[in-house]
């Protein structure tokens, strides 16, 4: 079984749509092992967006400083998912970072529209709603960084059979 983190932008959570965003994970399968609000600080922002993800690196110092004021608007719901090959299956149902590009359907195609062009030509981060571990590897560091293993469960639940391929 594979687990992944994702955090409800504040976005997200001022819009009042987290509870569908979940819906959609548990339809498919996939069990929350982990769930907190919380408002994170710029240094924790920091470690996860440059330290883990290279964020600075692969779009920019502007970008990056946009996108931690934009996270700070507001508290996140962070998350732990778990379930068979959770990680693409999360990425596929998250849609394309940019949501004028997600495919209808995704979370970002049904609940958000803003492009790449927009926020920059405005200053602005682009409101995604959703940030989804890119590879397992970023999964297993993000999951650590917001996580103590004291608060992420192991339990079955009565769909395992039908959903993670357990007898």
């Amino acid at each position: 079984m594979e687990r992944t983190l994702i955090l409800l932008k504040p976005d997200a959570l001022q819009r009042a749509i987290v509870g569908e965003i979940i819906t959609r994970f548990e339809r498919v399968g996939l069990k929350i092992v982990a769930a907190k609000v919380v408002q994170p600080s710029k240094e924790q922002y920091y470690y996860h967006y440059e330290t883990i993800g290279k964020m600075i690196s692969r779009r920019g110092q502007e970008v990056f400083d946009v996108t931690l004021e934009f996270m700070q608007e507001g508290p996140v719901l962070a998350m732990v998912l778990e379930g068979i090959e959770a990680v693409s299956l999360v990425r596929k149902m998250v849609g394309t970072t940019e949501p004028k590009a997600a495919a209808p359907g995704t979370i970002r195609g049904d609940y958000s529209h803003i492009s790449f062009n927009f926020a920059n030509s405005n200053g602005m981060s682009i409101p995604n709603l959703i940030h989804a571990s890119g590879d397992l590897d970023d999964a297993t560091q993000e999951i650590a960084h917001w996580f103590t293993k004291d608060e992420v469960f192991e339990y079955d639940t009565v769909h395992a059979k039908y959903t993670q391929g357990k007898k």
